[in-house]
């Protein structure tokens, strides 16, 4: 049977929600990986996930990938490189001098800067819907996080964190055609593990990864299994449904799920500036992703946006 156009739209914006939601926890995750190398925890991390995503696409991959041109592979790492690894390492770096909720806020303008930007690569305007939505959202993860404490680095380092929350969403677009989600997340995260490899020798030595505890082992195969595997097959498989600009206005629900499951394991507390917050991003979500219409069908993706299911 073959789904709808209202129905593609909307699995596409709950599967978009859902990857979401699933970053957004895992940042309780992080909480316990602090003392745990950089480099080697996101080395084990994606080395695992592509591991686990391989049963899935092993057959029939060789050849859309033989089938990428050099340009593709390019565009591979830079998703790998400035849209998880360099992500990552921003926020982490940004939090050396500010608080979370500094690099918290400028990720939440990501659906602002995709909103505006994605359209103009495209060489078509911007969606006054999607862009009045983004900007609700993004006062909302403004409203769920405050400000905090920061200085110049830690505002650099947060401004860095917003391009790769932008990069992992939009420089993927191209090269999601061909590969489709499942091997699409199996080769952003081999190729992940091997660049995060890399930056491990080069700035810890051979003392980049160590065998972790307990809690640090639940935490890594927690990112590597749910937040990596199931979140990056559903995020890809939303924005094949729904496009990049409409997709990425779901990481407001990030610090609303990162606020949310803070006050399980005592970091945090859920008041009413999280909820109003969160209702803002609620708003500004159902706005840009024409929940609010009739007929979602109706809101127009572009050619270059929309990817056909494999």
């Amino acid at each position: 049977m073959t789904a709808t156009p209202r129905g593609n739209s909307l699995t596409g914006m709950l599967l978009a929600a859902f990857a979401c939601t699933l970053v957004g926890a895992s940042f309780t995750a992080n909480s316990v990986l602090g003392d745990y190398p950089y480099a080697g925890g996101q080395a084990l991390r994606y080395g695992i996930a592509c591991l686990l995503l391989l049963p899935l696409v092993a057959r029939g991959a060789a050849a859309p990938l033989r089938a990428l041109t050099r340009r593709q592979w390019g565009r591979l790492a830079a998703v790998a490189g400035v849209g998880m690894v360099g992500f990552n390492l921003s926020v982490i770096a940004a939090e050396r001098t500010a608080e979370p909720a500094v690099p918290g806020v400028f990720v939440g303008c990501a659906p602002v800067v995709v909103a505006v930007l994605f359209p103009l690569l495209g060489r078509r305007r911007p969606a006054r819907a999607v862009v009045y939505g983004a900007l609700l959202v993004a006062v909302g993860a403004f409203t769920v996080q405050g400000w905090g404490r920061t200085d110049a680095a830690g505002i650099a380092w947060s401004v860095a964190a917003l391009v790769g929350e932008v990069g992992f969403a939009v420089l993927a677009v191209p090269v999601l055609r061909p590969l489709g989600p499942k091997l699409l997340s199996a080769t952003v995260a081999g190729v992940a593990a091997i660049e995060s490899t890399i930056a491990g020798l080069v700035l810890d030595g051979t003392g980049f990864v160590r065998v972790p505890t307990g809690e640090e082992a639940v935490a890594l195969g927690w990112q590597a299994a749910v937040v990596t595997v199931v979140g990056f097959i559903c995020w890809y498989m939303g924005m094949q449904r729904i496009g990049a600009e409409r997709a990425t206005l779901f990481s407001g629900l990030i610090p609303v799920a990162a606020a949310l499951t803070a006050p399980v394991v005592g970091t945090g507390a859920y008041g009413p500036a999280q909820a109003a917050g969160s209702l803002l991003v609620g708003v500004g979500v159902a706005l840009g992703s024409g929940a609010f219409r009739a007929r979602v069908a109706a809101l127009p993706v572009a050619e270059n946006e929309r990817v056909p299911a494999p």
